[in-house]
């Protein structure tokens, strides 16, 4: 069993924790929670973003009139009870055969329900049970939205795909439409949270489109839960190039407003030569952690061993969830005294 971290209050009930964000960053969190959801110390609930309009939930986006359905996928499998048959199923990626090339059974099968139930989110829930998964999945928003952003030297760029790819400096993002509401479900688990957790993962793409969908931001604010952003270990090519861990917090609140960070995770295990040598061909370094400008934001820096022993710049998902369970204790102590 899984031992819970100090501080740990079990009459309680099981820790909520509320993770927003996508891609394989809030997948790897999620993963490394699932451990203790499974003993009963944590109650998980998955917020994602829906913007993605590459690959198989691209294609399946633009044919379906679906939402994107690959990064709620990931999170079912990392959540999934049998990772190992189940998962693994929901993975399986067509290697050939006309129109399945590419796509993932999973994919194609959220897809299938969506149009069996006529509701995305419905499909999601009912693809959940299926996986026995040992959480909650909410898409940010059941409406069909793109990503446009506003570019430094005034251009705009639609869609996630081509922002992701682009080699300008990102000013502000924008959902199209520009209103859309979010889930009721995911509004309430945010303000029942004992701890809401964003990143890690892409700042741009990931990360703060679910704060562009109408009162999530809000919600996140107005919630007595303890609000933390776990920084990226690196740049990402070509979205974050340069930016220090106070600009990715920066970028936050500019789009989710002052409140919605309060701690800032930052990892403290030196990234080796040789994994340095491995993306400086790329160009790509290590976010640097200024902690003066951080401080003079308002947010707390909390270090903590987070790097995975892997050739390449990896989290460790067992390391960011026990701080996640540290952190959730922290604030269920505080919020009961």
């Amino acid at each position: 069993m899984v031992a819970p971290p100090p501080g740990y209050q079990d009459s309680g009930g099981p820790l909520r924790i509320v993770s927003l964000g996508g891609g394989t960053g809030l997948s790897s969190l999620l993963h490394g929670l699932k451990s203790y959801a499974v003993h009963g110390q944590a109650d998980i609930t998955a917020i994602v973003t829906v913007t993605d309009d590459g690959g198989s939930s691209g294609r399946l986006r633009r044919e379906f009139d679906v939402l994107p359905p690959g990064d709620i996928r990931n999170c079912m499998v990392a959540l999934s009870e049998d990772e190992a048959l189940l998962g693994r199923l929901f993975q399986y990626r067509f290697a050939s055969g006309r129109g399945l090339k590419g796509h993932s059974f999973g994919n194609l099968f959220l897809t299938a329900l969506t149009h069996v139930t006529g509701d995305f989110p419905h499909a999601v829930k009912l693809s959940c049970e299926v996986l026995a998964i040992r959480g909650r999945i909410y898409p940010s928003t059941a409406q069909n939205v793109g990503l446009r952003a506003v570019m430094e030297d005034g251009s705009i760029i639609e869609g996630e795909t081509r922002i992701s790819k682009s080699r300008k400096r990102i000013t502000r993002l924008e959902l199209t439409p520009n209103k859309v509401k979010p889930l009721r479900d995911a509004l309430a688990a945010i303000a029942a949270a004992d701890l809401i957790t964003m990143g890690p993962g892409s700042l741009y793409t990931s990360v703060i489109p679910n704060l562009l969908v109408d009162g999530i931001a809000a919600a996140i604010r107005r919630s007595r839960a303890r609000k933390i952003y776990f920084s990226n270990l690196m740049w990402q090519p070509w979205e974050t190039m340069q930016f220090s861990a106070s600009d990715h917090l920066q970028a936050i609140f500019d789009h989710g407003g002052k409140g919605t960070v309060q701690q800032v995770i930052l990892n403290s295990r030196p990234i080796s030569g040789a994994q340095r040598r491995l993306y400086a061909a790329d160009k790509v370094f290590p976010v640097e952690q200024d902690t003066p400008r951080i401080a003079e934001l308002g947010v707390e820096v909390v270090s903590r061993p987070l790097l995975a022993r892997t050739e390449k710049v990896r989290h460790d998902s067992a390391a960011v969830a026990r701080v996640a369970m540290e952190m959730a204790a922290e604030a269920r102590a505080i919020s009961t005294r």
